[in-house]
């Protein structure tokens, strides 16, 4: 399929999910930019909605980047430990807030190459950061966006940096964001891994797995 036909394709899909979901909201809840880096970090191989039960008392404890840069790390283990990994995500969330004071003055950076720099951050959290805080075009490659634009013939490679440089091709800008957060949305209700309602789905139109 050429370049054309893949940006219609691309495109009469962001339509359909925008149409069945038309709230496109991260499903991570967070009051301010610090709190969604420390919630992203926290989702790393662990369900949103684990994440979403487990950061109030960790914010109750540690509201902001100075707090959590000087908080013991024994702490933030017991209160992330049903997160998964907690050792190092509590290592991460310590390093992370240091570097923040120590080079960005408290502040979450807003481009790609400044994120990434941070302990335990890399392009889709940095992607997500700079979609919801900062408004800027973005293209979060996680497993559900990097499934489903398989599945539909977008893309060909479950490389999570090579997904995010396609689909930036093939996505309007101002509506990538929220594309990536509709295929999540769509992900969880639908296209399931292993067991995709493909009867139900109202992408199958334009998906090649439904057309072989």
């Amino acid at each position: 399929m050429n370049q054309t036909d893949l940006s219609a394709k691309a495109c009469r899909a962001e339509e359909l999910l925008r149409a069945e979901y038309p709230d496109a909201l991260c499903s991570l809840q967070y009051a301010d930019p610090f709190r969604l880096l420390v919630a992203t970090r926290l989702s790393a191989q662990c369900t949103d909605a684990r994440v979403n039960l487990v950061t109030p008392a960790l914010f109750a404890a540690y509201p902001d980047a100075p707090s959590m840069a000087a908080a013991p790390v024994a702490h933030v283990e017991e209160l992330i430990r049903s997160c998964g990994f907690y050792h190092t995500k509590a290592r991460d969330l310590i390093a992370m807030s240091q570097m923040l004071l120590t080079h960005f003055g408290g502040a979450v950076p807003d481009s790609i190459e400044k994120l990434t720099q941070l302990p335990g951050v890399g392009r889709k959290t940095a992607n997500l950061i700079m979609g919801d805080v900062y408004g800027k075009p973005a293209i979060v490659a996680d497993t559900h966006l990097i499934r489903i634009t398989n599945l539909l013939g977008l893309v060909n490679t479950k490389n999570p940096l090579q997904v995010e440089l396609l689909l930036r091709e093939l996505i309007l800008p101002e509506r990538s964001n929220d594309f990536c957060h509709r295929c999540v949305l769509h992900g969880r209700a639908v296209c399931v891994a292993r067991r995709p309602r493909c009867g139900q789905c109202i992408l199958a139109e334009v998906c090649a797995f439904v057309h072989g």
